[in-house]
């Protein structure tokens, strides 16, 4: 028996060197990526995406309403679910190639007819009416991993725990840019708010003088009629403004897991802008940072891996048995040993015929699919890279529009303030104060969108360069 098991460990062996040739894995495309990012400022290898987004977000309730949303997300919540559930099923991949080893203990007793051919067998042989048998066996099974297909599979669950991690990590950093953009679009409602209650000081101002002008006889009806138009347009703005806030802040909640109600926040005379330390870094470093690109390469493995099962299925598989125990016919002698003491051992080829085809198909389509998984990863390295590209150059043109239009709004202000002096005076008309006022209004209004753009174009360039999930 000897010899014979050591004949069936060299034609394994011999096997399994030959499986290393059954399926070559497909490896992640190093060319995914260009050298350098369109529009970065510089080529630092250092990135801010490096920092934890308690770092990179400054502001105290921004911090604290990320915190919430990642503790209490409910997408969050079901991604970790997905972690437990892969996670379980990742441990069990340790014990999938392990030997079958059962235990039977049976013990039977039948009185066969004496009519019969086993009754009259038993009669002469045993002198007896009826046939007992007791046994105890210890069974072991195994099957030859020799074409890599338990391995294989193994990858596999190992792959799809990955890739469930890596999902939950993508999932983190949008989370992160979602809450930080509506914080930032609550900061400019609340601006525009006070915008608007400061235009509707300046309009209700000029239209008391206006009044005083009309009632003297020195305006007509047509300009004090179009003063109070301007005003009831500055009242109607507040309601619009503070509806836009509620709902945001209803948005917030949401992301937080919380029931609508009102959002904590600074006031804006507090700096609200998150790191403004613009290092880019590269695209390599980008594609192995950000979560959802991992989360792609895990799929190629898991590709690779299920293509190798399929591969080793259409291979004879080697299963080796042996069992050992005690038998005998009689109770008194069950436990006599060397006498009641068996063994055996035995080790086969199988190979599926009539279902080879139906094998052989589903090997070509793990082939298609491990290919498919190339594309989707070159796929999201061109979104990640394109996303990138789009945030540095809509930075960079908010941050000149953000000028300009400072200066428009410095310059608006000055031009209000002498049209008002001069029409107190009766050196301008009405119409030069009011078209004043509402070209001030609009351009303050049109300002905070911009300063809200800024902030939420660097949060943007954060999430795309692969932050917020540390």
């Amino acid at each position: 028996m000897k010899k014979q098991l050591n004949k069936l460990l060299y034609l394994s062996g011999a096997a399994l060197l030959a499986a290393c040739s059954i399926s070559r894995d497909l490896p992640v495309p190093k060319d995914a990526a260009p050298a350098i990012f369109r529009n970065a400022p510089s080529n630092d290898t250092a990135s801010m995406a490096e920092l934890p987004w308690k770092t990179f977000f400054a502001q105290q309730q921004l911090r604290q309403l990320i915190d919430s949303a990642i503790a209490r997300n409910y997408d969050m919540q079901l991604a970790l679910k997905n972690i437990e559930k892969a996670a379980l099923l990742n441990t069990q991949r340790k014990w999938n190639n392990i030997p079958q080893i059962g235990l039977d203990i049976k013990a039977s007793s039948s009185n066969p007819s004496d009519n019969s051919l086993s009754g009259q067998t038993t009669r002469s042989f045993l002198g007896a009416g009826h046939l007992e048998d007791y046994s105890a066996t210890l069974s072991l099974s195994w099957e030859a991993d020799i074409w890599g297909k338990i391995r294989n599979q193994n990858r596999a669950q190992a792959a799809e725990y990955l890739k469930t991690k890596e999902a939950r990590s993508a999932l983190q950093t949008s989370i992160v840019a979602q809450v930080a953009s509506s914080y930032y679009t609550l900061l400019m409602l609340d601006e525009q708010l006070v915008i608007a209650n400061q235009n509707l000081e300046r309009t209700g101002s000029t239209l008391k003088v206006i009044q005083l002008q009309y009632q003297a006889g020195q305006v007509s009806l047509l300009a004090l009629q179009q003063a109070q138009a301007q005003h009831l347009y500055g009242q109607q703005l507040l309601p619009a403004i503070s509806s836009e806030i509620q709902i945001q802040e209803h948005a917030l909640s949401v992301l937080t897991g919380s029931f609508p109600g009102p959002v904590s926040r600074a006031k804006l005379e507090q700096d609200n802008k998150p790191n403004d330390n613009l290092q880019i870094g590269l695209p390599a470093a980008m594609v192995s940072r950000r979560a959802d690109v991992r989360e792609k390469e895990a799929g190629l493995i898991l590709a690779n891996a299920m293509a190798g099962a399929a591969k080793a299925r259409l291979y004879p598989s080697l299963n080796i048995s042996a069992s050992a125990g005690l038998n005998a016919i009689q109770a008194s002698d069950w436990f006599n040993m060397p006498g009641s003491l068996f063994a055996s051992m035995a080790a086969g080829l199988s190979q599926p015929l009539l279902q080879h085809k139906k094998m052989q198909t589903g090997y070509k389509t793990s082939l298609i699919e491990r290919e498919k998984s190339v594309l989707e990863f070159r796929k999201t390295v061109l979104t990640a890279v394109t996303e990138v590209s789009n945030a540095l150059v809509n930075l960079e043109q908010k941050n000149k529009e953000s000028l300009l239009l400072s200066q428009r709004v410095d310059t608006l202000k000055k031009a209000t303030a002498n049209a008002k002096m001069l029409f107190e005076s009766g050196s301008a008309s009405y119409l030069e104060v009011l078209s004043a006022q509402g070209h001030v209004l609009e351009a303050e209004l049109e300002l905070s969108a911009i300063e809200n753009g800024k902030r939420r174009a660097l949060s943007e360039l954060y999430r795309s360069l692969g932050g917020g999930w540390k």
